[in-house]
Parts: structure tokens; sequence; C-alpha cells
């Protein structure tokens, strides 16, 4: 059995969404998709891994929509990045999960005008696509990176294949604060 766990090929910087110190001596990378019901599992998770971590975490997330198993994915993405270029991404990312079954484009809209959003923006950038470009440059990223599935999460670059349990992750966060690979 190898002990090889793939490298983050892309990795983290100022592209990305993240919550959490940029000086945070571990970052934790979630490539997600927005139906996926793991995924929404994992996000309670990782919102208790990270106020149990404090500034020791950094938290990122790209999207990763499995499209052929998840036909509002994408939609949903694009909507992230509507809301992100706004300055709402987090507020929009925690709204799609917790309505994961409201994903059609008339529950985005009422989506963008609860977490705030100038609802008239948001929806011609959806219309125009212009957030599609990058949504699959991080979808690409993972491919290169060695994502097979959502959630994938990687840990100071590595990939993590351990539990996605809040004490699983916090266990591998502490191997890293330890400078062991996660």
């Amino acid at each position: 059995m190898s002990t090889y766990s793939p490298s983050l090929v892309l990795p983290v910087g100022g592209r990305d969404h993240t919550l959490g110190p940029a000086t945070a001596p571990v970052t934790l990378l979630e490539y997600g998709d927005y139906e996926c019901p793991h995924c929404r599992a994992t996000h309670a998770v990782v919102a208790d891994v990270r106020l149990r971590m404090g500034t020791l975490l950094r938290f990122a997330y790209r999207h990763f929509p499995l499209t052929n198993v998840h036909p509002h994915a994408q939609r949903a993405a694009e909507a992230a990045e509507a809301a992100g270029a706004q300055g709402r991404f987090w507020p929009m990312h925690a709204r799609l999960f917790e309505y994961q079954e409201a994903l059609e484009d008339g529950h985005l809209l009422v989506h963008a005008e609860t977490v705030g959003l100038d609802v008239s923006r948001f929806a011609r950038e959806l219309a125009a696509g212009i957030h599609t470009r990058r949504v699959r440059e991080d979808f690409m990223s993972g491919v290169r990176s060695g994502v097979n599935g959502t959630p994938t999460f990687y840990i100071n670059n590595i990939r993590y294949d351990g539990g996605h349990d809040a004490a699983s992750l916090i266990e591998g966060i502490e191997l890293a604060l330890e400078g062991s690979p996660g």
C-alpha cells in the first residue's frame, strides 16, 4: 500500500475565498459541491473545526461541481461567485448548503436577496455566465491535484484522506502543526 498523497497543484492564494488569517500555520482547503449531501454534512463540521482551531487555521473553499450527478451544482457555484463579486461569498456559501434542496434559478434569486445582494446585478451575471470560467478553473485545479469526489480536503497542500468528522480533521491539522504530513 502506497503512502503517496497527491499535492495541491495550485496553492491557496489571493484568488481563493478564505476565512482565518493568511498567516495561520495551517491551511485547510475543501473542494466541494453545493448539491453534494456529504459536503453539506461537512459544512457544519468545518465550522466547528474552525471555531476550535481559531487563528491557527485558515480555511479555503474551491468549487468542484459534480454535474453528472448534481445538475444544480454548477449554477450554485456560479451563484456563490456572483455573491463573492459583491463581497458576500461566505453568506451565500452558507445559505446554499442550508437550502441545498432549493438550488434552481428562482431559488438562487431568493438566496441572493436574502444575503443582501444587488439582485439585478446577480441575475445579469448568472445569465451572462460571468463566473463560469472561475468555477471551471477551480474544478480543473482539483482534477490536476487528484480530486475525484467531494468533499476532498487538503491540509497545507497535501491531500487529507482521513475521516470527515471534527476529531479526525483536528487530528490532521494538529499533525500539520507538528510539522508532520497531514
